[in-house]
């Protein structure tokens, strides 16, 4: 087996190449914001849509923007608003009044990188619309369904600030997202950079160094990468770990978890520690892969009771514990 391993690991690094390449030229445009540039490509690599939470002005659209651009994608930038419509989404029927036929116009969300811009803005129904295209990467139009492109992958962004007016994700929907990022400031440094490129007119360009084709293939090669039983052992730990805390020796966790993750997590779990590891040149899954992911896999999964909001615990707080405490292999 060591043999196949090491087999692995030297494909996983002649085919994970071009992840420097997409990062460095991302970061002509965009300073800092390493983390989520490179949640961003994990999503694409294991096939998992991403929610993005930020307040506004930390480059989520730039940075969408820019990776559709350096990986030679179709980028839609859709804006929810309280009057969006379904139909505006996925598409509608015209009726031709010359040939009195009905014409397909597909809608936005015909494209490989979907940026969906304060999606907690817009009712259930245009939310449950793009909840079932990202489950099912298909939509129907009249009685005509039509796949989406691939690779197709969702950014959703909504805001922490401003709750006024907007219809919060319910927990069964926020699920279907694979990572859930917590967007921060930059550093002081990162911010006088900003300052500094932004000042001027002049955009920088980026290159384009890979095409969708070539991520497909990628990921192919993602779900090579080896993962140990003991990992997988680990992974379903970590899990269990927040629907019976009690019996990992967590019994202060009991009163403050309403509903533990899914086994949707389990799944999301493995999937996005291999495409960490793919991202450092590795051909293997280590404990630390899991660990790195586990908090933006989990954290949307976990529901805690009222009596740990009323003391200020957070999902956050209460997956990191479980990180830390749990055995690693």
């Amino acid at each position: 087996m060591a043999v196949d391993i090491q087999a692995i690991h030297e494909q996983i690094q002649q085919k994970s190449e071009f992840v420097d390449k997409i990062t460095g030229e991302v970061s002509k445009v965009i300073v800092g914001q390493q983390y989520m540039v490179e949640r961003l490509l994990i999503g694409l690599l294991a096939n998992g849509h991403v929610l993005l939470e930020g307040v506004p002005g930390l480059a989520k659209t730039l940075t969408v923007k820019t990776l559709s651009s350096v990986i030679q994608a179709k980028f839609q930038r859709i804006q929810f608003t309280p009057d969006l419509l379904p139909a505006d989404l996925i598409g509608t029927l015209i009726y031709n009044q010359r040939t009195g036929e009905f014409t397909t116009r597909k809608g936005p969300i015909f494209a490989n990188l979907i940026l969906a811009d304060e999606i907690n803005r817009s009712p259930a129904k245009v939310q449950s619309a793009l909840l079932e295209a990202m489950q099912e990467r298909q939509v129907t139009i009249g009685d005509e369904t039509f796949p989406l492109e691939d690779p197709f992958l969702v950014m959703a962004t909504q805001n922490p600030i401003e709750q006024e007016g907007t219809y919060p994700l319910p927990e069964a929907q926020i699920d279907r997202f694979m990572l859930m990022l917590k967007i921060g400031y930059p550093t002081r440094d990162e911010e006088l950079e900003i300052m500094r490129r932004m000042s001027t007119d002049t955009v920088p360009e980026v290159s384009p160094v890979i095409t969708p084709q070539e991520i497909i293939e990628a990921r192919n090669v993602v779900n090579m990468v080896y993962v140990d039983e003991k990992i997988d052992r680990y992974i379903v730990d970590l899990v269990f770990a927040t629907r019976e805390p009690e019996k990992y020796n967590l019994e202060e966790l009991k009163p403050l978890i309403a509903f533990g993750a899914s086994p949707r997590a389990s799944i999301n779990l493995r999937r996005a520690a291999r495409a960490h590891a793919f991202l450092r040149h590795r051909g293997y899954v280590t404990p630390d892969d899991v660990k790195a992911i586990g908090l933006d896999v989990l954290r949307h999964r976990i529901i805690v009771t009222y009596e740990a909001e009323a003391e200020g615990i957070t999902a956050d707080q209460v997956v990191q514990k479980v990180l830390d405490s749990l055995e690693v292999p």
